[in-house]
């Protein structure tokens, strides 16, 4: 764990450490999830100074990238097979900021043979920060 790392608050209740193989993922997180095998997936990051821009808000691609990750839990944990975005469309809708846990929500809305749909937001405090949807390519599985 590096410095910055350290500075993470405890995370929320019920939340554990997300292991991601991705080095993308890796890079920029840490993120957390709470266990389930509900139709809801749920989330979060500690906003890092990493994570925001100049005027120390988190990012909006920060906020996408994870929008983009937690939709795609939603769809795989549901569809039950891997997934690629083929299509992502964000609303910013209000500001996270340094020192907060942006937390978020998503689940699987519809799922055909081949492309699945997904919605969610990410909050702080109560307050949406962003809503997203998305359509997925889902793929099959590698033998």
């Amino acid at each position: 764990m590096n410095e910055a790392e350290s500075e993470i608050s405890t995370p929320p209740d019920g939340f554990e450490p997300l292991i991601r193989k991705g080095a993308f993922s890796v890079h920029n997180g840490p993120f957390f999830f709470r266990p389930g095998d509900g139709e809801v997936v749920e989330q979060a990051f500690y906003a890092l100074p990493r994570h925001a821009n100049g005027l120390g808000l988190v990012h909006g691609g920060m906020l996408s990238a994870f929008m983009d990750g937690l939709l795609a839990a939603a769809v795989i944990r549901q569809a039950r097979r891997p997934a690629v975005t083929i299509h992502l469309s964000v609303d910013y809708l209000h500001m996270a900021r340094l020192g907060e846990w942006v937390m978020g929500e998503a689940r699987l809305t519809r799922a055909g043979k081949d492309v699945a749909f997904a919605e969610g937001r990410a909050h702080v405090g109560g307050r949406d920060v962003v809503r997203a949807s998305a359509i997925f390519k889902l793929m099959n599985r590698e033998r």
